[in-house]
């Protein structure tokens, strides 16, 4: 009886192949050498970092049984076509929910103290006298937006800091401070710090935007770790210049990576990290390695596996 073919990138072979003996594993190390293997195999881990190309090899692999990603977000895959053959997609959610959360305190960190100003003042050698950023956590409210792995890693690390953290659920579940989806809107002016951890999908496509940046406190921080979609960004940038909210912190932009030219580069009251928070850790392949090897188990006795993506809902 032949082996379930399967390819996976060169990166993760040392971490896997000790446990694939059942499988016939091609091992790419290129776009091509994926593309080429991509259509024979049952079994498939195409991560790369052009989305683009690995869509393309993805749409080329039409006898996928099970579609594997370290990439929590699922909006650049062909889900509609993944959906007609019957694959299942199992992604990243919850990997770095740990390192990525730790990443979005200290952006609210930087931003309460403007660490961004301090820094550039030490770039030109001057001593400032007085703190460019007095903001203080202790007392202060977040929303969070978005309640999964990370969010609940987020809340759980501003608890800390003394921060009263109210969280936004699809649906309310009668938890404290949780609400659902249709009630935080009315209670943006509230927070100190607004907090975007939830998934991209169709309904989430620039949630915040002009009307909302009106309603938050103009001291208020936007702080998102999740994806620049999100976000109306024109509409940031008019309520940054103008001064309708204290300040952004993104670790996230739209398009990416954010043009040379795009005028959030030269917002004073924005801070940009790059879309580093999932990479600034030291363990995530071994945890993605380990969760496929787990799912492998699952999927050779046809048992249920880990972080099935949903298509309907796009996440």
């Amino acid at each position: 009886m032949s082996k379930p073919k399967a390819a996976m990138a060169s990166l993760v072979r040392p971490l896997v192949e000790p446990h694939c003996e059942a499988l016939d594993v091609t091992w790419f190390t290129s776009t091509q050498e994926a593309m080429e293997a991509a259509p024979h195999a049952e079994i498939g881990w195409f991560d790369m970092y052009d989305k683009d190309k690995m869509a393309e090899v993805i749409a080329s692999a039409t006898n996928l049984k099970w579609l594997n990603s370290i990439y929590a977000g699922v909006e650049h895959f062909p889900l509609e076509q993944l959906k007609s053959q019957g694959t299942v997609l199992t992604n990243g959610a919850g990997l770095n929910s740990a390192p990525i959360a730790e990443f979005a305190v200290m952006m609210m960190l930087s931003a309460a103290k403007r660490m961004d100003v301090i820094l550039a003042n030490q770039r030109d050698h001057n001593w400032l006298e007085i703190p460019p950023g007095n903001a203080e956590t202790a007392d202060s409210k977040a929303l969070i937006i978005g309640y999964g792995g990370i969010g609940q890693q987020i809340a759980k690390r501003l608890a800390g800091f003394d921060v009263e953290v109210t969280a936004v659920r699809r649906t309310a579940t009668g938890e404290p401070n949780v609400i659902g989806l249709n009630d935080w809107r009315d209670r943006l002016g509230e927070f100190d710090w607004i907090f975007l951890s939830a998934p991209a999908t169709s309904d989430t496509k620039h949630m915040l935007s002009a009307a909302e940046f009106t309603a938050m406190k103009s001291s208020a921080w936007l702080i998102n770790v999740a994806r620049g979609s999100l976000v109306d960004q024109d509409a940031l940038i008019t309520a940054l210049e103008s001064k309708a909210i204290g300040g952004a912190a993104l670790d996230v932009a739209d398009p990416e990576p954010l043009p040379k030219d795009n005028p959030l580069w030269d917002v004073q009251n924005c801070i940009i990290t790059m879309h580093l928070s999932g990479q600034a850790q030291t363990r995530m392949f071994q945890r993605a390695a380990a969760r496929f090897v787990e799912n492998l188990k699952r999927y050779q006795n046809g048992k249920e596996m880990i972080a099935v993506a949903d298509f309907e809902r796009g996440y």
